[in-house]
């Protein structure tokens, strides 16, 4: 169990129970981020410690790990120092290098800190439940989602054709691409999108995010619109199936755009999005589900719903430009 900020993965090494949350919401909240306001929440764990600054680095192999050094790259977490090189953590990632590399690097500076059997985190007992109850929350909030798919997959009758079925499988297959996009445009970066990202060019899906022409009109991502196509056009499929040939028409009306997105990675910008052509084609793929499912028939004359599914495409795009301002995560 480890947070996200060296106070956290300090407590986890020197074995202080502690709630991550909690730990880095203390951290953040410090006005300096220095050895010292360090050293003054320890105390509210229990913890006593003390800073030295060593006058012979070679000092260090009778320190007892772990301890905190400040580097020229920044303050490391030591977790061991002995057998001619040192192992240490640095931003929640382990790593190991010989000693006398770690001695460049290193000021002299020492953090210690002398945990005991009773050092634990103030009202742990209580964020100990606080995080059990938002880990059941997601949980529930996972199972909840899975369990009414399948309600609705299977009493709108989508099982018992296997062109409704691609059909539906397409639609989450888009709606987790863009979700990746849509993370992207907020700068919050997951593996699994970067993984994607990496299969065509490396960096591809970011540096064309930054462009212009990532947004429409100047205000709405692409990702944005990508999202709110395939979410409303899930939904609709499972809650409203008759409208199969209305969900087609809208396919139909994206396709062009897919043939411009190609040509301004290929021709104008010369970066490839893995994320953007990956959608171009689970785009295409629908297309090909409609036309299978037979869904081209009896389309015209345009009834009333075809105008309200617009218009919940329209909505739903509206109020998902006006809160993306509110997820966006600052470099």
């Amino acid at each position: 169990m480890t947070g996200q900020t060296i106070f956290s993965h300090f407590l986890a090494e020197l074995g202080v129970p502690f709630t991550p949350g909690f730990a880095d919401s203390r951290f953040r909240a410090m006005s300096f981020k220095s050895l010292f306001g360090m050293q003054q929440l320890l105390k509210s764990y229990g913890v006593e410690s003390q800073g030295l600054r060593l006058a012979d680095k070679k000092e260090i192999s009778s320190l007892a790990a772990p301890f905190i050094a400040r580097t020229s790259r920044g303050l490391v977490i030591v977790t061991s120092c002995g057998g001619g090189s040192v192992g240490y953590v640095t931003q929640g990632m382990r790593e190991e290098i010989p000693l006398d590399r770690f001695m460049e690097a290193w000021d002299g500076t020492v953090f210690c800190a002398y945990p005991e059997a009773a050092s634990c985190e103030p009202d742990y007992k209580a964020h100990c439940l606080a995080d059990f109850m938002v880990k059941f929350r997601n949980i529930g909030l996972v199972v909840g989602g899975i369990l009414l798919f399948l309600y609705l997959f299977i009493t709108s009758g989508l099982y018992s054709r296997f062109s409704t079925v691609c059909l539906t499988l397409m639609n989450i297959v888009g709606l987790v691409l863009t979700v990746m996009l849509v993370q992207k445009s907020l700068n919050i970066h997951t593996r699994a999108a970067d993984r994607v990202c990496r299969v065509l060019q490396e960096g591809g899906c970011d540096s064309i995010l930054e462009t212009k022409a990532s947004k429409a009109f100047g205000i709405f991502g692409w990702s944005e619109v990508g999202f709110t196509y395939f979410s409303v056009s899930l939904l609709c499929l499972l809650i409203f199936p008759q409208w199969t040939n209305y969900l087609a028409v809208c396919n139909v009306l994206c396709l062009p755009f897919s043939f411009w997105s190609i040509w301004y990675q290929k021709f104008k910008a010369g970066i490839w999005c893995t994320l953007c052509v990956s959608v171009q084609a689970t785009l295409w793929l629908l297309f090909f589900c409609y036309l299978c499912a037979g869904a081209f028939h009896d389309i015209f004359p345009l009834r009333l719903e075809f105008f309200v599914l617009g218009l919940t495409y329209f909505t739903v795009l509206m109020g998902l430009n006006r809160l993306m301002p509110h997820f966006h995560v600052a470099d």
